[in-house]
This record gives structure tokens, sequence and C-alpha cells, in this order.
């Protein structure tokens, strides 16, 4: 990877006591593992992009709410519009722009990373709801619902598709090496290995790490001495962890599992760290969890995080059930000429039935028939057991990008996702859901573990993380992580993110043969 004119090295082992080393305290007691040489800055850097970020988005939101007004007042009123409406429309954009800012949807912390920053504008949109109505009751004027119904929902999804579009720019400039910033990791040699993999894997979020600091115990130390002394343990822990913030010249400090940082000398450290304008972030240690699922619950002087549990039954689970079944009615009808189509083709171009039914689990190990449109030769699972030798995935799955079971129709409906489409019966009945896990085969369920059989918690979806992340690229090991990731960490925005990307990823055909 490089990052503006300076390389960085893989860090895929724990680190080890290399020959460079940072000055920074005792050498018994801290190793500083260089991984960035101190080449010429980037052009930009976190803070300016990220200010840049926040002038677009906040003309973008300008712009998006001004359309909305706009679009609201002339399908309500047309040209009879009165100076009152006239006037709401053009203060439009400072109303939106000022309800986002109250939702903190302009802070850093929300800007180019997971789904709370739209989440903030859904906030936005409830926020200004509420005070037009609460100001309509109060004046006890005759505010237009139909204006309202048309200019906030476009203002959100105006404002959502133009920061998706503004993310999309973000981490183009990231991945050019722009507005990185630059982290020591500070732990135990694994946690550290494992944080720095992280941050190397997705470096469109902006940290990338130039040091990594771990403990080292000096030799022949006794471990109760050690214990009797604790204080002095973490006396100047801080003093050389900002030394080797100096010498690097990090912008962030990422404290992972350590054994002498923690309560006051983390405490010391974020004061030391908050006088140079220094970040300072924790890992709590938890993988494959969502901003949503945690929080803080301050007990006794002590900030403890707090994990919620999956959603995988009650209110919110009935309510996306019935959701399912109606937007899944709605689309068969929408899509029957397509369906139709489809149907025909796959009749008159090769024998054999048009629909291929087969069993998939289901919620709870429940076995259903999953119905598709034929894309392969009548006997093509007869023939799978001669192209094992073929397969290209790894795991349970089987995947071959050339398979010479797939008929010319079949190959086209394949790559425009459209031999999925009659699984929107399996949607309507119940067996499915618009999003969630790839629905598994019962050899699969067979050969699972503890943890692949979390998968069956809820319904199969239709598309899911595993279909707009890689769909047939994946491997077993990332399509269960992903998989599990949506099992864990489920809610509505979710799903509609993935709704989304998915109509991307069936337009851009990736991955799918």
């Amino acid at each position: 990877m490089k990052t503006g004119t300076s390389s960085v090295s893989t860090l895929t082992q724990p680190p080890a006591l290399p020959a460079q080393q940072v000055e920074a305290g005792s050498p018994a007691r801290r190793n500083v593992v260089t991984r960035l040489t101190l080449g010429s800055d980037d052009a930009v850097g976190p803070r300016e992009l990220l200010h840049r970020y926040r002038q677009i988005l906040i003309g973008a939101d300008v712009a998006a709410a001004l359309v909305a007004g706009v679009t609201g007042l002339f399908i309500r009123f047309g040209s009879e519009a009165s100076s009152t409406y006239i006037l709401i429309s053009l203060l439009a954009p400072v109303l939106w722009v000022a309800s986002v800012t109250l939702q903190r949807g302009y802070e850093n912390r929300y800007l180019g990373t997971g789904p709370e920053e739209y989440r903030r504008l859904a906030d936005a949109t409830l926020l200004l709801f509420a005070v037009m109505a609460a100001s309509s009751f109060v004046i006890k004027g005759d505010l237009s619902r139909g204006y309202v119904m048309i200019a906030l929902p476009m203002a959100l999804f105006l404002s959502f598709v133009l920061r998706r579009r503004m993310r999309a720019w973000l981490f183009k400039r990231r991945l050019s090496g722009q507005g990185l910033s630059r982290v020591l990791v500070v732990g135990r040699a694994d946690a550290a290995a494992h944080l720095v993999e992280q941050f190397d894997r997705e470096p469109w979020h902006g940290l990338v790490s130039v040091g990594v600091c771990i403990p080292a115990t000096p030799e022949g130390s006794d471990a109760d001495a050690d214990a009797e002394s604790g204080q002095e343990a973490t006396v100047g822990i801080a003093d050389e962890i900002m030394a080797a913030v100096a010498q690097l010249r990090a912008e962030v400090v990422a404290v992972a599992s350590h054994p002498d940082l923690s309560g006051h000398a983390l405490r010391r450290l974020a004061w030391q760290l908050e006088e140079r304008g220094v970040e300072l972030i924790v890992s709590p240690g938890i993988v494959e969890v969502a901003g949503p699922r945690l929080s803080i619950r301050p007990v006794a002087g002590l900030s403890l995080l707090h994990l919620d549990r999956p959603v995988s039954r009650g209110g919110r689970m009935l309510v996306k059930s019935v959701l399912d079944r109606m937007l899944g009615a709605g689309l068969l009808l929408a899509i029957s000429p397509v369906l139709v189509a489809a149907a025909l083709a796959v009749k008159l171009t090769s024998p054999g039935p048009v629909i291929f039914r087969q069993t998939r689990i289901g919620v709870g190990g429940k076995p259903f028939q999953m119905l598709k449109f034929r894309s392969m030769v009548a006997d093509a699972e007869q023939r799978r057991a001669e192209l094992e030798e073929f397969n290209e995935n790894d795991g349970l799955l089987f995947k071959i990008r050339d398979d010479p079971r797939v008929t010319r129709v079949g190959a086209v409906l394949r790559r425009y996702s459209v031999d999925e489409l009659p699984q929107l019966w399996n949607v309507v009945r119940g067996d499915m859901s618009l999003v969630g896990p790839r629905p598994p085969l019962p050899q699969e369920v067979a050969a699972y573990d503890s943890d692949a059989t979390r998968r069956l918690r809820v319904r199969p979806g239709l598309t899911g993380l595993w279909q707009v992340s890689g769909r047939s690229d994946l491997t077993w090991e990332e399509s269960l992580r992903l998989d599990l990731r949506y099992v864990d960490n489920w809610n509505f925005w979710l799903d509609v993110a993935i709704l989304w990307r998915t109509w991307r990823a069936v337009v851009g055909r990736s991955g799918a043969y």
C-alpha cells in the first residue's frame, strides 16, 4: 500500500523488536515498531479533507432542501402559491441545515464512516416535522400537509443520495493517499497486529498506522514484584507514548488490549493527548459489532461499555416480516412482464422445467423449497459430481466461473440476477426476507459449527451483505463473516442500505456468474 510518497509494510504477524526503534522512554519496557517512513506530508491532511467534505455536504443539503421546497410548492399549489409558502420554500435550506446541525449531522465522528451519518438525516427530518407541526399548532396556522409530505421526504432522499455520492468521493481521495490520519497503535502484540490489519484492510476510513507501540517485559523480572509496584509500573507510560507520538507525528493514538493502560493511566494519557490536539480511540476488542448495539453506561464513576442483544424476534422483526410480504407482493405485480418474458425464454430455449426448485434451510433450521428460473441444463445436479475438481470456491460453497451446465439464456439471467426473481414468492410466503443471510443448502447446514449456526436465527434473504460485497467472488469464510455481521447488527437502516447497494451491484453485474 502506498500513502503519498511513503511506503507502508504490512504487519501480518505480532510485531517483534526491529533494528529501528524510536527512543521513547525505557527500552526495557517499550518497543516502538516504525511502519511508515517519515516522508513528505500528504497534500491534503485529514482535518482539511473532512473540512472540505463538510462544506460540500452543507452545500448539497442546501441544494436538496431548496429543490424539495420548490418541488413541493409547485406540486401542491402550482401557480397559485401564496407568499407564505414561497417564503417557507426559500427558507427551507436554512431550516434543513439547522435541523441537521442540531442532530449533530456535521460532526467529524459521524462524517464519512458507518450508517450514523445517514441516521442523523432521518432524525433531522423527524425533528423538523415536529417543529413545523408544533409551530402550526401554536400560531393556529393551517400548514398544508400535502406540501410537508412532499418536501420533507424529498429533502431526506436527495440529501441521502448526495451524501452517498460524496462519501464515494471521500473514499476515493483516501484511497489515493489524501486525508489519512497517522495512527500510533498501542497495545499487546497480537491485539495491535489485529488492529493494524483492520486499518490496512479498509484504508478508506482514513486511518493508517505509522507505528506500533508494544509492551516489553524486562528479562528476569518478577511478576509478584511488578504486581506490588503496580503504581510505579504505569509511571512514565504516557510520557513514552507521547515521545513516540512526537517522533512519528501521529495524529491519533489507538489503544488496543494493553496490560498497563487502563484506569488512571489511560486517563492521564488522554489528558496529555488533549493538550497536543491528538485524538484517542480505544478498541474494546469486540469484533463485527456495529455502533447502534454499543452504548456507554456510566456506573460508579466508570464508563462501562454496554452491548445490546441482537434483534432476532419481537415487534421490529414482526414489522420487518409484514413489510417484506407487502413489498414482495408489490414487486411481483410490478415486474410481472419481466417474469413472463424470462419464463418464455427459458421454456423455448432448453428442455426441462421453467422453475428450478431446491431445498434450502430457513429460519430455525426449517427447510423450504426455494424457487429460481432454471439457468442450467435439466440434469445439472447429476453432473455436479464430475465437476467437483473444478470448484473455484473453498469451504462448503460450489462455484465455477465458466460452468458448462449453464445455458446461454441462463447466463444472461444470472448476469442481471433475473433468475433470482421467483424468490419473491418465497418472500410473500414468509420463507424468506427481502434482506437476510444467504439461504444455505442442507448439506452446508449439516457441516456448520456453532458459529455458522447463528445464520439460522433470521430468515434468509433474496439479497444481503454477501450479495453486495462480491456475490460469487466471496470465499466461504467471507460469506459467513458477512452473514454473521448482518445477524448480529440488523436494523431497518441496514436493510435500506443493502437494498440500495443491491441495485448498484446488479446494474454493475459484479461477482455474478
